[in-house]
């Protein structure tokens, strides 16, 4: 059921403190909380809502949360955490009073990342209008943007046929023990044994004896993987509940090293991908393929993220450029005139093609087109500071879902902090560097598609 709307309230309470009387309230969050549309936001995902039922949380508090969280680069129970003793947190999320305890569980932002699903691209949204608003970001700089890709690692151990195996046999054993399925035989000790004995050998290049070793856990696995299928035949709960487990068993027991096609590198995360990116450091890196779209131009706030998108399949890069120009100029509400691009996008799907510019081209490139063509590379370090400083480095989400959510919520949160500093110079009398067009951000009245004025 939807929550009920948040009301502030100027009275006192004789035993709790208010945050204004606390707070310094020029601070840069709290000036970036009074700019955000919180009304419209929750707006949006009313229709998330049932009828029926217990008042859910408020939304302010969880996508504060969220925001916060990708701002600062903290984890769930970490900024869960800092918001007890952190009066700005708590402001920032629609507290009036200073609060001692943290009011709802840790596990309310997994429910509200999987609520919010497409949805979170809202966020995005309202923080391009805000970093326009104040200044951070002008209506020129988004007309040419550059496109890149690159990889969004998962959270699993770097795979070994070793690795697998011994993991399939302890995931079959923890799933055999929660329905009550008596196996014949673990094989829990040995494959310890085994799997760490693999290791060393491998590591000693006494490539014989490792082979050995990875023969036995193969050999273990087939016989935990018939022991259950003959316990469980006959039980239909129990059979439905396996055979997701099991199949990727099977798979991790028939698969070679060297072979070609599909194959499967996490137990527990089957939708990781081997993706090459060509780099010295890593070869091969295991997770998703993320578009990431930002501004050409240096903005005032700095090189903002316009678009960001998780593309499960590992596609070919010039496949994705079509779509990413399209969601950034739903996004944005502004046509891009100029997109940069590396080699990796030769052969695109652009709709103007010759509006794409790609490294290294020489025809056409001259002028203001050749001096924005040498800052494409300037999207490197902003990936860089993505992975390092935000979430973009490691992906802890489960499934497709938490691949799209981490990457489009780390957009949200890379330059959010940015529009406080000049609404605070504001705040302080200073005139911060606006450029509205007419008409507002974009020079639109709304975003297509998100029914929203985004200058209000």
């Amino acid at each position: 059921m939807r929550p009920k709307k948040h009301e502030a309230t100027r009275e006192g309470d004789l035993f709790r403190s208010r945050l204004d009387q606390i707070i310094n309230m020029k601070h840069e969050l709290v000036q970036l909380a009074a700019k955000i549309d919180w009304a419209w936001i929750d707006g949006e995902i009313a229709p998330l809502y049932s009828d029926k039922g217990r008042p859910g949380i408020e939304s302010r508090f969880v996508i504060g949360l969220l925001l916060l969280k990708h701002m600062f680069g903290l984890s769930d129970e970490g900024v869960c955490e800092r918001w007890v003793y952190d009066p700005y947190f708590q402001h920032f999320t629609g507290e009036t009073f200073f609060q001692h305890t943290f009011p709802h569980e840790r596990s309310d932002l997994s429910h509200w990342r999987k609520r919010l699903g497409s949805k979170l691209e809202l966020l995005l949204a309202e923080s391009l209008r805000v970093a326009h608003q104040s200044g951070a970001l002008r209506t020129r700089d988004l007309a040419r943007v550059t496109v890149d890709t690159t990889v969004q690692p998962k959270n699993i151990a770097f795979p070994t046929d070793a690795k697998l195996l011994h993991a399939a046999i302890k995931g079959l054993n923890r799933l055999a023990r929660h329905h009550g399925a008596r196996l014949r035989q673990s094989y829990l000790r040995v494959a310890k044994q085994a799997a760490m004995m693999a290791g060393r050998y491998a590591h000693a290049k006494q490539f014989n004896r490792h082979h050995r070793e990875v023969r036995f856990l193969r050999t273990r696995l087939g016989r935990l993987i018939r022991d259950i299928r003959r316990k469980i035949k006959g039980h239909g709960p129990v059979e439905a509940a396996f055979e997701s487990p099991l199949s990727r068993a099977s798979q991790i027991r028939s698969q070679r090293q060297r072979q070609r096609g599909w194959k499967l590198y996490s137990f527990h995360a089957p939708e990781v991908e081997c993706i090459g990116k060509g780099k010295a450091r890593a070869p091969y890196e295991f997770g998703v393929k993320v578009s990431i779209v930002t501004t050409n131009a240096c903005a005032p706030g700095g090189q903002f993220v316009l678009q960001a998108k998780a593309l499960p399949g590992n596609p070919y890069d010039g496949h994705t450029l079509g779509a990413a120009i399209e969601d950034t100029q739903r996004l944005t509400g502004r046509q891009i005139e100029r997109a940069y691009v590396d080699k990796g996008y030769r052969g695109h799907d652009a709709p103007k093609p010759r509006g794409v510019f790609i490294s290294g081209q020489k025809r056409g490139v001259f002028g203001i087109i050749k001096r924005e063509l040498r800052r494409r590379s300037a999207i490197e370090p902003l990936i860089g500071h993505m992975k390092e400083e935000g979430h973009l480095g490691r992906c802890y989400l489960k499934g497709h879902a938490g691949d799209a959510a981490n990457a489009i919520l780390t957009a949200a949160g890379d330059k959010f902090f940015c529009p406080g500093w000049d609404l605070k110079a504001a705040a302080k009398g200073e005139a911060p560097d606006a450029d509205y067009g007419v008409g507002g951000f974009g020079g639109l009245q709304e975003l297509p598609g998100l029914n929203k004025p985004v200058i209000a």
